[in-house]
């Protein structure tokens, strides 16, 4: 039903409680429904608050609300926003934006004289609302307040947050909308100002006089009324930084001989009636600023509307007669919109919500009714950065610093950058600057300490905006901040470093524009201007992501920063594995946080320290870097072989594994004075394993796996070991082994060694562990094979009873061998 039909429902369960009253987009709402509740019983002399998300709109309604009562404004209809007032002692119903009801209740939480809040386009779940709705409703449940809640909307969540208040009344009422036609381009690759551009032409030239466009922000802006510059049209941009009387233009101008065509941001999406609009062209984007708590900076996001927002908008079309939505994207995309817009809570930087719950008493946020709680991690990082800005103590209590910091309109680490400043005489620069950190000029000088040199010069146009917000923080710090008085320019650094301390960022030295920053990190800065060359910077403004791409900043002086943070610098004496060198790396480092100033040698650090960094940088290396040779390897390959031969023994456990291990059981004593992986060549690494066995191990070692095997020869062959407990290999001359008559055996006659025969020139002939079977079956073709070819070398017909020999014959010897 209409509006005005639902007016009375509206009153009757207001007497009783709660409303949730959710009505389409120009239905009259936000102006007809305050207008009823005033005269009503139940509310009698009380006021009403009635909450706006921004203060065009708030401005907006209290202007309506007054012409609909045929009074000026600040009579019985009146607004609060910053920087601007129109109330008397005759106002009844006051229009104030959302962060007012905040500091009213933290003021006065019994809201003398007030008998009803209305939160109006509640939908939009800004950070703000949500504050002031729990503190409204926690005031209520601990004051016993009588204080009505009615909550208003052309799109919401209605059970959610009748539930929330505890079972209010829901009513809804379908206004009297025309009509409006939904048109869908063919695709949604276009950026949003050129796609708006292209659909105002289309909406232009099927007739429409009064075309209301959507875009991100006042970039977009700009480039689509360029774009349409040759429109026959009058353009009109209407963004939240445009001075009011250009907002008031934008709003209520009436289409005359040309079209009237409003560029807007989402601004116009709700609470205000853009007078002769019939088409909307919708780009289908928003700016939101996604708080990066990695980088502790708010990430600027463009994304895709809700489709909640997209009704919001399409329904601006069809205030006045029939009209047409052109929304500038395809029906494939339209399906992948989500619902609803992400709340404010989820994605914000919680630290002045967090602060004002402080002051407010509350220490468990779980306490309050919110429709969605904050991220955990995210109202953890807030406390703790309160903390160290000294707004919050110990207990999570707020101190009289934190209180004073509420006094200001800026967030808790300008405000904290402001109080700092003015303890340190820097108080009419610091306004400055925190004004120009707020501004949203992206595309503006980089150099933070030029453009407040700029503003001492009035070389630079200062928007109104600006200048109202000076006049307003100079006013709360008690500081004279015309543009007549003096600026240091050359503070700026200083100043950002007290709000920013983490941000302070020291050149690379052989990189122009490349710094690192206080927590280790690096931030590049684009250009080649003269702040790229500065050897201090602090950052007041950055882009997060892999690489921070540096926005706004300002040189430092290294001496002046040494005297306003000496915390902050620090030496520190570490000894530390290089890689790179392999070696050992004992140094003093001087550092402003974490950023390195200078290395030196520290030749007294601890030889223990020195030695269990060596020996991680060996474990890193592994355990290849060490001297093996090949009698090394054979000795651990024997003790293993044992252990895999006797498994009941104490044999030591000399893998490579366990080695890498232990190395400060049996490697460490070895390493005094060593520091690089070059001087472990000088140890004898044979001799230091040989620590791992005990005498008797040592002895039975010698005895149960011999290093060398003597054969008939003569000669003490190395035999060779494997560390799988395979059995040791002998490589041996075949003449060197004649007369012998079985194979050679270690671990007292256990273990079967593998004869690898060679020929007189050391070339394999074959391999056995049957010498015997070898004599009788297999060396009667070798002989045919190789006697030939070796003729100075004996080939007796009988090698088990030949003299074995390790040389060439001069003549065949007729000798038999012993038995």
């Amino acid at each position: 039903m209409p509006i005005e039909e639902v007016l009375p429902q509206v009153c009757e369960a207001l007497r009783a409680g709660d409303v949730v009253l959710t009505a389409p987009p120009g239905s009259g709402k936000s102006t007809r429904v305050p207008l009823a509740l005033l005269e009503q019983p139940w509310l009698g002399a009380r006021r009403i608050l009635m909450l706006e998300p921004r203060r065009l709109a708030a401005r907006a309604c209290a202007a309506r609300m007054a012409e609909l009562l045929c009074e000026d404004v600040g009579q019985t209809v009146g607004y609060r926003v910053r920087f601007d007032r129109r109330t008397s002692p005759r106002t009844r119903l006051e229009v104030l934006t959302e962060g007012l009801l905040t500091r009213r209740l933290q003021a006065d939480p019994e809201l003398a004289g007030v008998g009803i809040a209305i939160f109006d386009e509640f939908h939009e779940r800004s950070l703000q609302a949500d504050l002031a709705m729990a503190l409204a409703l926690d005031a209520r449940s601990v004051l016993g307040l009588d204080l009505r809640i009615l909550v208003m909307s052309a799109t919401l969540e209605t059970n959610r947050v009748a539930q929330m208040l505890g079972g209010a009344t829901v009513i809804s009422s379908r206004g009297r909308l025309f009509p409006v036609e939904i048109q869908y381009a063919s695709r949604d690759a276009d950026p949003p100002e050129v796609a708006v551009a292209v659909g105002v032409r289309a909406a232009l030239a099927e007739g429409a006089t009064g075309v209301l466009g959507f875009l991100p922000g006042g970039r977009e802006i700009r480039a689509a009324a360029e774009l349409l510059a040759s429109a026959h049209a009058r353009i009109h941009p209407l963004y939240g930084d445009l001075p009011a009387a250009q907002q008031d233009v934008a709003l209520h101008a009436p289409a005359g001989a040309l079209p009237k065509v409003v560029l807007a941001t989402n601004i116009a999406q709700t609470s205000l009636t853009v007078e002769g609009v019939t088409a909307v062209v919708d780009g289908g984007r928003r700016r939101t600023a996604v708080y990066d708590l990695g980088a502790g900076a708010d990430v600027l996001r463009t994304e895709w509307v809700s489709r909640a927002t997209a009704a919001q908008r399409s329904g601006r079309a069809g205030r006045v007669q029939a009209g047409v939505a052109w929304r500038m994207w395809s029906r494939e995309r339209e399906a992948h919109l989500a619902a609803w817009d992400t709340p404010e809570i989820l994605v914000a930087d919680l630290s002045r919500f967090a602060l004002e719950l402080a002051a407010w008493g509350v220490r468990d946020v779980g306490s309050l009714r919110l429709l969605d709680a904050p991220p955990a991690v995210a109202w953890e990082a807030a406390r703790e950065l309160l903390q160290r800005l000294g707004a919050l103590d110990a207990e999570r209590r707020v101190t009289a610093r934190g209180r004073r910091m509420l006094t200001l309109p800026v967030n808790p680490r300008t405000a904290a950058m402001l109080l700092d400043a003015r303890s340190r005489g820097l108080a009419r620069e610091a306004v400055w600057i925190a004004v120009l950190l707020d501004s949203r000029d992206a595309a503006g000088e980089c150099d933070l300490g030029r453009r407040l040199a700029d503003l001492r010069s009035r070389r630079s146009a200062v928007p109104r905006w600006m200048e109202r917000s000076v006049r307003q923080i100079g006013r709360l710090l008690d500081t004279d901040v015309s543009l007549r008085a003096a600026l240091d320019a050359e503070a700026a650094g200083r100043i950002v470093a007290l709000g920013y301390p983490e941000r302070v960022a020291r050149r690379r030295s052989a990189d122009r524009g490349v710094f690192v920053c206080a927590d280790g990190r690096e931030a590049r800065l684009a250009g080649d201007g003269a702040l790229a060359a500065m050897p201090w910077l602090a950052i007041a403004h950055w882009q997060p992501g892999s690489v921070r791409r540096i926005r706004l900043a300002a040189s430092l002086d290294e001496a002046q920063l040494r005297r306003d943070h000496p915390g902050s610098f620090h030496e520190e004496r570490r000894v530390r594995w290089d890689r790179e060198q392999g070696a050992v790396i004992a140094e003093c480092v001087r550092r402003f946080a974490d950023i390195g100033l200078d290395h030196v040698p520290w030749p007294d650090a601890p030889a223990d320290v020195v030695t269990k960094t060596l020996i991680d940088g060996i474990r890193d290396a592994g355990l290849a870097v060490l001297p093996w040779t090949p009698a090394a390897r054979q000795w651990q390959a024997r003790v293993l072989s044992l252990r895999r031969w006797h498994p009941h023994a104490a044999w030591a456990d000399v893998t490579d594994e366990h080695l890498a291990a232990t190395l400060e059981e049996w490697l460490a004593p070895a390493l005094a004075g060593v520091t690089r992986l070059s001087q472990l060549r000088e140890l004898n690494l044979r001799l230091l394993l040989g620590t791992l066995l005990d005498w008797r191990q040592a002895r039975e070692l010698a005895r149960l796996a011999p290093e060398r095997l003597a054969v008939p020869s003569g000669s003490g062959v190395p035999l060779r070991y494997s560390a799988d407990g395979a059995p040791p290999r002998l490589a041996v001359k075949l003449q060197e082994l004649f007369g012998l008559k079985t194979t050679p055996v270690v671990d007292e006659g256990r273990i079967k060694v593998v004869l690898e025969l060679l020929s007189p020139a050391r070339r394999p002939i074959q391999t056995t562990s049957d010498l015997a079977s070898f004599w009788r079956n297999g060396y009667a073709e070798v002989r045919r094979e190789l006697r030939g070819r070796y003729p100075k070398h004996p080939w007796p017909e009988d090698p088990m009873t030949a003299v074995p020999t390790r040389h060439a014959r001069r003549g065949e010897s007729r000798r038999t061998a012993p038995k």
